[in-house]
Protein backbone atom coordinates (compact mmCIF):
# COMPACT_ATOMS: atom_id res chain seq x y z
CA UNK A 1 0.00 0.00 0.00
CA UNK A 2 1.13 3.25 -0.80
CA UNK A 3 1.78 5.82 1.97
CA UNK A 4 0.54 9.46 0.58
CA UNK A 5 2.32 12.26 0.64
CA UNK A 6 1.54 14.30 3.43
CA UNK A 7 2.97 17.49 2.35
CA UNK A 8 -0.35 17.52 -0.38
CA UNK A 9 -2.50 16.42 2.52
CA UNK A 10 -5.45 19.03 3.71
CA UNK A 11 -4.83 19.88 7.40
CA UNK A 12 -7.47 19.20 9.78
CA UNK A 13 -8.50 22.61 10.00
CA UNK A 14 -8.82 22.40 6.45
CA UNK A 15 -11.45 19.08 6.38
CA UNK A 16 -13.11 19.82 10.11
CA UNK A 17 -13.76 17.40 13.13
CA UNK A 18 -17.28 16.46 10.73
CA UNK A 19 -15.70 15.53 8.23
CA UNK A 20 -12.69 13.33 10.06
CA UNK A 21 -13.45 9.38 9.98
CA UNK A 22 -11.34 8.49 12.24
CA UNK A 23 -13.15 11.27 14.81
CA UNK A 24 -16.52 10.41 14.00
CA UNK A 25 -15.95 6.95 14.72
CA UNK A 26 -14.59 7.56 18.27
CA UNK A 27 -17.33 10.07 18.93
CA UNK A 28 -19.83 7.06 18.06
CA UNK A 29 -18.01 4.49 19.76
CA UNK A 30 -17.37 6.73 22.97
CA UNK A 31 -21.20 7.39 22.65
CA UNK A 32 -22.31 3.74 22.38
CA UNK A 33 -19.96 2.77 25.33
CA UNK A 34 -21.62 5.46 27.41
CA UNK A 35 -25.02 4.28 26.38
CA UNK A 36 -24.35 0.98 27.99
CA UNK A 37 -22.54 2.37 31.05
CA UNK A 38 -25.34 1.93 33.14
CA UNK A 39 -26.20 -1.54 32.83
CA UNK A 40 -22.38 -2.65 32.53
CA UNK A 41 -22.66 -0.74 36.65
CA UNK A 42 -25.61 -3.13 37.11
CA UNK A 43 -23.56 -6.66 36.27
CA UNK A 44 -20.41 -5.03 37.84
CA UNK A 45 -18.70 -5.24 34.27
CA UNK A 46 -16.23 -2.71 32.96
CA UNK A 47 -15.97 -1.86 28.83
CA UNK A 48 -12.80 -4.45 28.69
CA UNK A 49 -14.79 -6.95 30.85
CA UNK A 50 -18.09 -6.67 29.13
CA UNK A 51 -16.14 -7.17 25.21
CA UNK A 52 -14.18 -10.07 26.32
CA UNK A 53 -17.47 -11.97 27.83
CA UNK A 54 -18.89 -10.10 23.99
CA UNK A 55 -16.15 -11.93 22.00
CA UNK A 56 -16.41 -15.45 23.84
CA UNK A 57 -20.02 -15.96 23.60
CA UNK A 58 -18.90 -15.86 19.84
CA UNK A 59 -15.59 -17.22 19.72
CA UNK A 60 -14.66 -19.54 22.75
CA UNK A 61 -11.80 -20.73 23.79
CA UNK A 62 -9.36 -17.94 22.12
CA UNK A 63 -5.96 -17.28 23.10
CA UNK A 64 -5.40 -14.15 25.71
CA UNK A 65 -3.46 -12.46 22.63
CA UNK A 66 -5.88 -13.08 20.17
CA UNK A 67 -8.85 -12.08 22.71
CA UNK A 68 -7.16 -8.75 22.99
CA UNK A 69 -7.40 -8.04 19.10
CA UNK A 70 -11.09 -9.07 19.14
CA UNK A 71 -12.33 -6.85 22.32
CA UNK A 72 -9.63 -3.62 21.38
CA UNK A 73 -8.38 -3.57 24.59
CA UNK A 74 -4.28 -3.68 25.07
CA UNK A 75 -2.94 -6.67 26.82
CA UNK A 76 -2.28 -5.60 30.42
CA UNK A 77 -5.51 -4.47 30.65
CA UNK A 78 -7.11 -7.36 29.44
CA UNK A 79 -5.01 -9.23 31.92
CA UNK A 80 -6.64 -7.25 34.63
CA UNK A 81 -10.30 -7.56 33.02
CA UNK A 82 -9.64 -11.13 33.13
CA UNK A 83 -8.73 -11.60 36.45
CA UNK A 84 -11.71 -9.90 37.59
CA UNK A 85 -14.04 -12.30 35.45
CA UNK A 86 -11.98 -15.46 36.41
CA UNK A 87 -12.21 -14.66 40.12
CA UNK A 88 -16.50 -13.68 39.90
CA UNK A 89 -16.84 -17.06 38.11
CA UNK A 90 -17.53 -15.55 34.50
CA UNK A 91 -14.84 -17.19 32.59
CA UNK A 92 -11.91 -20.03 32.83
CA UNK A 93 -8.24 -19.87 31.71
CA UNK A 94 -6.59 -23.15 30.33
CA UNK A 95 -3.66 -23.98 29.31
CA UNK A 96 -2.90 -24.14 25.51
CA UNK A 97 -2.34 -27.66 23.75
CA UNK A 98 0.15 -26.92 21.67
CA UNK A 99 2.25 -23.88 23.49
CA UNK A 100 2.50 -24.02 26.88
CA UNK A 101 3.34 -20.51 27.23
CA UNK A 102 -0.35 -19.30 25.15
CA UNK A 103 -3.51 -19.73 27.56
CA UNK A 104 -7.01 -20.15 25.90
CA UNK A 105 -10.19 -18.23 27.81
CA UNK A 106 -13.19 -19.50 27.96
CA UNK A 107 -16.68 -18.34 28.70
CA UNK A 108 -18.56 -19.98 31.42
CA UNK A 109 -22.54 -20.25 32.28
CA UNK A 110 -22.27 -17.50 34.67
CA UNK A 111 -20.17 -15.49 31.58
CA UNK A 112 -22.74 -16.31 29.27
CA UNK A 113 -26.13 -15.27 31.16
CA UNK A 114 -23.80 -11.82 31.99
CA UNK A 115 -23.18 -11.55 28.28
CA UNK A 116 -27.15 -12.39 27.80
CA UNK A 117 -28.27 -9.72 30.03
CA UNK A 118 -26.09 -7.39 27.96
CA UNK A 119 -26.95 -8.06 24.59
CA UNK A 120 -30.20 -6.28 24.04
CA UNK A 121 -28.73 -3.09 25.82
CA UNK A 122 -25.78 -3.73 22.89
CA UNK A 123 -28.01 -4.36 20.25
CA UNK A 124 -30.74 -1.12 21.10
CA UNK A 125 -27.52 1.00 21.58
CA UNK A 126 -26.14 -0.16 17.79
CA UNK A 127 -30.16 -0.11 16.55
CA UNK A 128 -30.24 3.34 17.67
CA UNK A 129 -27.02 4.16 15.56
CA UNK A 130 -28.73 3.43 12.41
CA UNK A 131 -32.21 5.36 13.10
CA UNK A 132 -33.13 6.80 9.64
CA UNK A 133 -30.44 4.91 7.88
CA UNK A 134 -32.00 2.05 5.23
CA UNK A 135 -31.16 -1.24 5.02
CA UNK A 136 -29.19 -0.93 1.85
CA UNK A 137 -27.35 2.01 3.59
CA UNK A 138 -26.50 0.06 6.77
CA UNK A 139 -25.43 -3.00 4.45
CA UNK A 140 -22.95 -0.81 2.46
CA UNK A 141 -21.53 1.10 5.89
CA UNK A 142 -20.96 -1.94 7.29
CA UNK A 143 -19.03 -3.09 3.68
CA UNK A 144 -17.04 0.14 3.89
CA UNK A 145 -15.54 -0.50 7.58
CA UNK A 146 -15.23 -4.50 6.88
CA UNK A 147 -13.04 -2.79 3.81
CA UNK A 148 -11.33 0.04 6.01
CA UNK A 149 -10.69 -2.93 8.71
CA UNK A 150 -8.77 -5.20 5.98
CA UNK A 151 -7.00 -2.03 5.08
CA UNK A 152 -5.74 -1.19 8.78
CA UNK A 153 -5.18 -4.74 10.57
CA UNK A 154 -2.17 -6.53 11.86
CA UNK A 155 -3.46 -9.62 12.09
CA UNK A 156 -5.09 -12.70 9.87
CA UNK A 157 -8.50 -11.90 11.97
Amino acid sequence: MNKPDITTLPRLGEIGLENFAPYLMNRIIGRYNAALSSEMAVLGLTTPQMRSLAVLSVIDGILIRELAVYAVVQQSTLSRALDTLDQSGMIRRESDGKDSRATRVFITDSGREAGDRMWPHMAGAADAMFTGVDIAEKRAFVGTLQTILRNIRKHDF
